[in-house]
């Protein structure tokens, strides 16, 4: 079922870090503002294949579409692309030995996970991203 998202600008939202705090859950909050990760297999979205959309749980920002998901048996869900591509927006992360690129809420900032070049066709990419940091809204 093809869904139909109209994003419109998007308008950055700012908050303390005691805001965000007091605002989420404890491991979102070490996810999505520390850029934590959370243990694979641990959230009930990775193996999800409900009809929706998964928005950042900080924001409610539409990330996801159900559409794009796969499962790449890593345990945390797996998208081959975003509903947009001015939904997320990217860093290069150097906390491993080699560099990765960081994906995150283009409105909050909210670190989602990352991006690698193993995914399904047509982009090559996988975004493996935290359950935690996602809200997910059936179709």
């Amino acid at each position: 079922m093809a869904q139909n998202i109209n994003i419109g600008p998007i308008v950055k939202i700012v908050k303390t870090d005691e805001e965000w705090n007091k605002l989420l859950a404890p491991e979102a909050y070490r996810v999505l503002r520390h850029e934590h990760t959370e243990r694979p297999f641990t959230d009930n979205m990775h193996d999800s294949k409900r009809d929706g959309v998964y928005s950042c749980a900080g924001c409610n920002l539409p990330l996801f579409s159900s559409e794009h998901k796969f499962d790449s048996g890593t345990g945390w869900p797996s998208f081959w692309q975003p509903i947009d591509p001015k939904v997320v927006e990217s860093t290069t992360d150097y906390k491993f030995i080699f560099p990765r690129t960081e994906v995150h809420c283009a409105r909050c900032e909210g670190h989602q996970g990352h991006i690698f070049k193993d995914g399904p066709k047509p982009t090559g990419l996988r975004y493996c991203i935290n359950g935690v940091a996602l809200k997910f809204i059936p179709a």
